[in-house]
């Protein structure tokens, strides 16, 4: 470590460090336009994301005064699966305010570079101490409190003008490296879509012998079911049972899909069984679209179980569900303010096209084998991601270490 770096705690280097909060009535009442409210969604550690970004109304953002995001500001999420996420907040989100999920790091100019701060807090050292904290903060889930923050020290060098010197190498060499990743997302991208094409136009190109059925003309459709109340049946016994849920967990501000509940024998009695050869598709859209998979055991309401009753390749029923020809009419039929779902009347009407069982045979066999090569291709490129990823991380932690 070079002799001109110092150690301070966050609280000595900054004017404010503060969060804020969800107006009331949740995501119902955000307004198409206005204020920005930013969310832990909207902080990613290489750049803020405008994706769902929440707009709030002047009165809104008058109740949130003390959260005003400024130029320069830094943005940490400090709770939830998200934590230790950080950025910059961009001249083209403000004005903008903060729910409680982000809390505004303000560097005073004349001490801090907030460019520095930032890829500080990113790197591994400063992160992992980040994720640490976060473990301490809840009981429940990781939370940074604001008097973590204060306290939490920090080692760069006294010199603004050092500190802007390896900003501007870390700009110089993160840039390639953020290019080179957008292009090898791209290309993982694409190498997915090769499938998706494909097979969307098996579907709507058709051939003789082809036949139009509702969902329920082809299986029987019932709702999953949940022992009640849920909380009395939960249990980490390994004699419990397993459960197919939808999770709890959240992440960039969508439930992910768990498997890792167990309820009692008790509890699986007043559960829906799935056999073996049933398939399972969610009645949420959370996920932005039903999520389909083929299993056996016990499952909660918010499943549908489809038990096939017509001789169909019960490979090319599942692609046939997966396809974007079906999930869109999921979409049209979902309904819901805030979280769209399927009703059971509704999901029914979706429209399946089947071809003739020999004809079924041959495009799974096609899409096995395209399958097989997309799944290389996107190996490759993630294997790429993750190898840019590491020179990123390499990179900061040679800025950190004093070694730029």
């Amino acid at each position: 470590m070079k002799t001109a770096w110092i150690t301070k705690s966050l609280g000595t280097v900054t004017s404010k460090i503060g969060s804020g909060a969800t107006p009331l009535g949740g995501e119902e009442a955000y307004k198409a336009t206005g204020i920005a409210l930013i969310r832990s969604l909207n902080v990613h550690d290489h750049g803020f994301r405008e994706i769902k970004l929440a707009r709030i109304d002047d009165q809104q953002a008058d109740r949130l005064s003390n959260v005003v995001v400024e130029r320069n500001d830094v943005l940490l999420n400090i709770t939830g699966a998200s934590v230790a996420r950080c950025c910059v907040v961009p001249d083209h989100a403000l004005p903008a305010r903060v729910n409680q999920h982000v809390s505004i790091i303000r560097p005073i100019k004349e001490k801090l570079n907030p460019t520095f701060l930032h890829y500080l807090l990113i790197s591994n050292v400063y992160k992992d101490r980040l994720l640490q904290t976060g473990e301490e903060g809840g009981a429940t889930r990781q939370a940074i409190t604001k008097a973590q923050l204060q306290d939490f020290a920090i080692t760069f060098p006294e010199s603004l003008s050092e500190q802007q010197r390896i900003v501007e190498i870390l700009e110089g060499e993160l840039d390639g490296v953020a290019l080179a990743r957008a292009n090898a997302e791209k290309n993982l991208q694409n190498a997915r879509a090769i499938f998706d094409s494909h097979l969307e136009s098996i579907l709507t190109q058709r051939g003789p012998g082809w036949i139009d059925r509702t969902l329920d003309q082809v299986c029987l459709v019932e709702r999953g079911s949940s022992p009640r109340p849920i909380k009395d049946y939960f249990t980490t016994n390994s004699d419990g049972v397993n459960w197919i849920k939808i999770g709890d967990t959240e992440e960039g501000g969508k439930y992910v899909f768990s498997t890792a509940q167990k309820i009692t024998p008790e509890g699986a009695k007043q559960s829906r069984f799935v056999k073996e050869g049933d398939f399972i598709l969610t009645n949420s859209m959370s996920f932005g679209r039903p999520y389909i998979m083929k299993t056996s055991g016990y499952i909660h309401d918010g499943w549908f179980v489809l038990r096939l009753n017509i001789s169909i390749d019960t490979d090319y029923f599942y692609y046939l569900l997966s396809s974007n020809f079906v999930q869109s009419q999921f979409a049209r039929l979902a309904s819901g303010s805030v979280v769209k779902n399927i009703s059971g009347d509704l999901v029914k009407r979706a429209i399946l096209p089947i071809p003739p069982l020999p004809h079924q045979h041959i495009i799974v066999k096609r899409l096995l084998e395209l399958s097989a090569e997309t799944q290389r291709l996107a190996s490759l490129y993630e294997r790429k991601l993750a190898a840019l990823d590491a020179l990123g991380k390499s990179l900061l932690h040679q800025a950190f270490t004093g070694k730029l």
